[in-house]
């Protein structure tokens, strides 16, 4: 319906514009405290889903009053090391798109380059529109999407399929958001070969590393969903792991802390069971203590993940 400036000022003065009303109405304030929750750090992600999420609850308070309401461009970019909340946040995403009716089904498909990229003639089309099709009605998440485009490989079929995720990310925008993933550099290099492609996507957000410091409240909390603990002293000696560990090839922030946490507790589990029949207290199967850290390889630089 459109409304001229006239009646867009009756309709004003009438009307009570109730936008935390509408906030709470969608039930997206759980999702945002969730995602709060669950993710140490990560400000200026956090502060771009809080916008895109304002601005889809003021386009549904507009569409309640009349208002001509565009088409948002949803697609995404996340940029980042492994094990930054990439998925995590898709995965919050999704309810919020699904809560506030930008999306019918509200699920998360996650694939890969191989999940869309046939080996012969023929091939890629059948692959990439079935997944399309799975993934219509919620968010369809590539990682490491920058594995698509093979520029070096004139039979490589990476760009037929990336042909068909640009029509469909035109053409079916509101039955579909597409969240390309992966290393920050290659990615710019990927949509840099892609003028098309990136000209698509309205929400480039980068996932910046974790700190020591933050990477330790995660392991707390990892600990803590586990039931374990770290003696007072153990913590500290947890602290210098993650900055020595930071400095290695292949640190992937989150994942690298809980397997690190991992063999720290098969250390405990093992030191527990060599303690020569002694009664066990409780606190000594959910305590880990220095030598259960120190034992790792990082210490005395001869590095293994």
């Amino acid at each position: 319906m459109n409304l001229s400036v006239k009646s867009l000022q009756s309709l004003s003065s009438e009307k009570t514009l109730n936008l935390k009303q509408v906030y709470l109405d969608t039930k997206i304030k759980k999702i945002i405290d969730i995602l709060n929750e669950e993710l140490i750090g990560l400000v200026p992600v956090k502060t771009r889903i809080q916008e895109i999420s304002a601005l889809l609850v003021v386009d549904k308070l507009r569409e309640n009053l009349g208002f001509i309401t565009g088409n948002p461009g949803l697609h995404m970019s996340f940029t980042g090391s492994p094990g930054t909340g990439k998925t995590t946040v898709a995965n919050r995403m999704a309810d919020i798109l699904f809560k506030l009716g930008h999306s019918k089904k509200g699920h998360l498909l996650t694939v890969t380059r191989d999940d869309l990229v046939g080996q012969y003639i023929g091939h890629t089309a059948p692959k990439t529109k079935e997944v399309l099709k799975r993934a219509m009605g919620g968010l369809l998440f590539i990682d490491e999407a920058y594995y698509l485009y093979k520029p070096d490989n004139e039979r490589d079929y990476g760009a037929e399929a990336i042909e068909i995720l640009l029509q469909v990310m035109e053409n079916q925008r509101d039955s579909l958001v597409i969240i390309f993933a992966g290393y920050k550099e290659r990615m710019e290099q990927f949509y840099a070969s892609n003028p098309g492609l990136s000209s698509r996507i309205a929400n480039h957000v980068d996932f910046p590393d974790y700190s020591p410091e933050e990477l330790l409240v995660i392991s707390r909390m990892m600990l803590e969903e586990q039931q374990y603990q770290f003696s007072p002293t153990a913590e500290l000696v947890f602290l210098d792991y993650i900055t020595k560990r930071r400095s290695q090839p292949l640190f992937a922030n989150a994942r690298s802390i809980r397997n690190a946490l991992d063999r720290a507790r098969m250390r405990q589990a093992n030191r527990n069971f060599d303690s020569g029949g002694r009664i066990l207290t409780k606190s000594d199967l959910v305590t880990i203590v220095d030598e259960d850290i120190k034992k790792s390889s990082i210490f005395d630089f001869t590095f293994r993940d």
